[in-house]
């Protein structure tokens, strides 16, 4: 599967981590940045990821900032995008069990070092559920579609 990561300078370190966890499992990942440590601001790499996935250059994305929240609500503003925010297991499943999460979301700031590895695993791993879910996610997607800002 092709999946795009991208990063702000606080998630630069996992965002590493976690392009070596993805190729390890055979995955080729794309990465849009960014690429060190320097000071950055996240929209333009959640605009990329999102948009990546959103014209079908990659199946998938993940995004780490410090907390998640910001580089997750950038994220959603790419039409089509449904990225979830996961701190640990239980929420990576979730995210793709009941919202088809297609961008993963990662808070270098709250998730141990040694737990980012479940977490993308069980988002992977995981199917959607269906059935409410998918109605669920129907209705986000009509709203996203036939509503413009005035």
């Amino acid at each position: 599967m092709k999946i795009a990561v991208g990063a702000d300078h606080a998630g630069f370190e996992m965002k590493e981590r976690v392009k070596k966890i993805l190729e390890a499992r055979g995955h080729q990942v794309e990465d849009m940045g960014t690429h060190t440590a320097e000071s950055t601001d996240y929209p333009p790499f959640a605009f990329r990821v999102g948009e990546a996935v959103r014209d079908g250059a990659a199946e998938r994305g993940i995004l780490v900032c410090d907390s998640g929240n910001g580089i997750a609500i950038a994220a959603n503003k790419v039409e089509g995008i449904r990225a979830a925010l996961a701190v640990n297991r239980w929420q990576g499943e979730m995210a793709k069990r009941h919202n088809d999460a297609n961008v993963l979301v990662l808070a270098s700031a709250l998730t141990k070092r040694d737990e980012e590895a479940d977490i993308v695993h069980a988002w992977l791993d995981a199917p959607f559920d269906g059935g409410r879910h998918a109605r669920r996610i129907a209705q986000i997607t009509e709203y996203e579609r036939t509503h413009e800002r005035r």
